[in-house]
């Protein structure tokens, strides 16, 4: 399977308000980079998986939304634990969501799976990855 990933980073502030978080129940900020892979069994008619421009472009317009905010404040995480993996899933959404409209150029209906993975810090990152389902 071929695969070509993309990655930025975004700064953030939040708090997960659960003991099971100890000292991070407190308002903090974290730091990610995030990588998105794409996958797909055969190339384009351009010999490419994804147009590698419009995935960093997506990418950073999701970001964007994200980008030195207070995600308690943010009403689409209201009562939500915006842990490091919700993150992922987060962003693993819009990506499908590009490539299945269109966002991510005319072949990436075609993608097989997409992966999206948070580093916290060079210790400690998390991830989500799903199959696409083909277009009908």
């Amino acid at each position: 399977m071929y695969s070509v990933e993309v990655r930025d980073r975004i700064m953030i502030a939040h708090s997960l308000p659960d003991p099971f978080f100890g000292p991070a129940q407190g308002k903090h900020g974290a730091s990610f980079v995030i990588d998105v892979a794409f996958f797909r069994e055969t190339l384009t008619a351009q010999n490419v998986v994804v147009d590698i421009g419009a995935a960093l472009d997506v990418l950073g317009k999701t970001l964007k939304r994200l980008a030195y905010q207070d995600l308690d404040t943010l009403p689409e995480f209201a009562g939500k634990l915006t842990t490091t993996e919700f993150l992922c899933k987060y962003v693993f959404d819009r990506m499908a969501d590009a490539a299945r409209s269109g966002a991510l150029g005319a072949d990436a209906n075609g993608l097989a799976k997409i992966r999206v993975t948070l580093h916290e810090h060079d210790l400690a990152r998390a991830t989500y990855e799903a199959p696409l389902p083909a277009a009908a």
